[in-house]
């Protein structure tokens, strides 16, 4: 008569449990293994720090702009004229190489805050300058109004608008 274990004298659930071990303890020791190499991928401490600045607006009188640096790239923050507002909330859609209305771009009106980087090629615009009295890139002749909108030239976008929120009346956050 034929034994419960097999014939072989050993218990087939014995035998199970040691295979699932096996590969159990093998998976923990490749991820323990592989863990630190992905670890490494993330972004260090110092480039976390540079992920978001603020910025105290208090200082900024009306008419004009300054440049910050947030990671790595020039920001400019401009507070607008009125003249300014109305010049950029009356251009026609129609006009604009790349659509976007004014106020999609200032969440407040007296403020317009845009990454400093011409779409073209990645130049630095000069600002209060060029046909529109934006900016102007000397490099190929790129032309943004008063809301960082292209108007003419070859750049093919917009001035982008970097995310950021107000932290109060006179502090904002970028990034």
């Amino acid at each position: 008569m034929a034994d419960s274990t097999g014939g072989d004298g050993h218990d087939p659930s014995r035998r199970d449990f040691l295979y699932v071990a096996a590969g159990g303890l093998g998976v923990v020791g490749v991820a323990g293994a592989v863990w630190p190499m992905i670890d490494q991928m993330n972004p260090s401490q110092d480039v976390l720090a540079l992920s978001s600045i603020e910025v105290d607006l208090s200082g900024i009188e009306e008419g004009q702009s300054i440049t910050v640096s947030w990671r790595g790239k020039p920001v400019f923050i401009r507070h607008r004229t009125a003249a300014e507002i109305s010049e950029a909330a009356d251009v026609s859609m129609a006009d604009l190489p790349d659509p976007e209305s004014d106020a999609a771009r200032a969440e407040k009106p007296e403020w317009l805050i845009l990454v400093g980087v011409c779409t073209h090629l990645g130049c630095v615009p000069l600002g209060q300058q060029g046909e529109y009295n934006g900016w102007f890139c000397p490099c190929h002749g790129s032309h943004y109004d008063t809301s960082g909108r292209i108007r003419k030239g070859p750049a093919p976008l917009n001035l982008p608008v970097p995310d950021y929120v107000y932290l109060d009346d006179n502090n904002i956050k970028i990034g």
